[in-house]
């Protein structure tokens, strides 16, 4: 189990999953009627469309994370790439299947989330190369595609018209802006083995520490910007939350020592854990 979380990269995991329980959250808040059977279908389309996508990152990157990843179980040899291309091939067909139990929103989710995922991994279109291409793909994914259409898909099913209010959209820009740090983020401890195969990351076209501190600008602004918009529309739950968020990213950054590859790694695993702890906040206070 331990080695399938490692392909299936549990961090993302723990993202789909916060993600689809708290839109599911803001979309049936103020109703009398929930269908959790429908959301664990839901779940399930989109974490096998998540393996899918990250278990096809690493097979097009086995001799690249043997430099920069070397735990991770191609790289290591835990996996042979058979097993790597049945996963992804049964996750890809499982995350089709199950979509089209609930259209349309949820086909178009997936479909749209497996299509750019592959663009970004596999010869010749590999967008992953370009630094630009990359983030865009992280970001309309993680930001437009998952809170846009997956709230309209809860609405839907849950017999509501399918509007999106203020609350959404205040996720999907914060969302929005925290793919961009995390994509950024991610290639920080990979300079090397980017190099060698030619892929043109922003750390590697700037440098690491232009990078964090660009990076980290943004991420203090989006808290910021939030945290204003919330205390516009007079919701406190989401303006704390959001000064706490800033409070821990300046904890990590206060720890992050850009030198060490350990360092960064423990620093990109807690963006990700505000990443999630946002998701929460939304949930409780969107």
């Amino acid at each position: 189990m331990l080695t399938f979380l490692r392909f299936a990269r549990a961090h993302t995991i723990v993202g789909t999953t916060a993600s689809l329980l708290a839109l599911y959250l803001m979309a049936s808040r103020h109703l009398h009627t929930s269908d959790w059977g429908m959301f664990a279908i839901s779940l399930l389309s989109c974490l096998a469309a998540n393996v899918y996508i990250t278990g096809l990152n690493q097979l097009t990157d086995v001799e690249i994370d043997r430099i920069n990843k070397p735990y991770l179980p191609l790289a290591s040899g835990a996996y042979s790439l058979t097993t790597g291309y049945l996963i992804v091939g049964l996750a890809g067909i499982l995350s089709l299947v199950t979509c089209f139990i609930y259209p349309p929103f949820l086909p178009a989710t997936v479909i749209a989330s497996l299509v750019i995922g592959t663009a970004y991994s596999v010869p010749p279109v590999r967008l992953k190369r370009f630094h630009f291409w990359a983030a865009f793909c992280i970001i309309v994914v993680r930001g437009l595609i998952v809170n846009l259409l997956l709230y309209l898909h809860f609405r839907w099913w849950l017999g509501e018209n399918p509007v999106i209010p203020d609350t959404v959209w205040l996720l999907t820009a914060a969302v929005f802006t925290f793919g961009i740090v995390i994509a950024w983020f991610k290639d920080l401890p990979d300079t090397e083995g980017d190099a060698a195969h030619g892929i043109r990351t922003l750390s590697l076209v700037k440098n690491r520490d232009w990078v964090f501190r660009v990076g980290a600008w943004i991420f203090r602004l989006t808290l910021l910007g939030v945290a204003f918009f919330a205390y516009r529309i007079d919701n406190f739950g989401l303006l704390i939350g959001q000064l706490l968020l800033l409070a821990g990213f300046e904890w990590l950054s206060r720890r992050l020592d850009l030198t060490e590859q350990s360092s960064i790694a423990r620093f990109y695993q807690g963006v990700w854990v505000l990443f999630f702890v946002e998701y929460g906040i939304f949930a409780l206070f969107g």
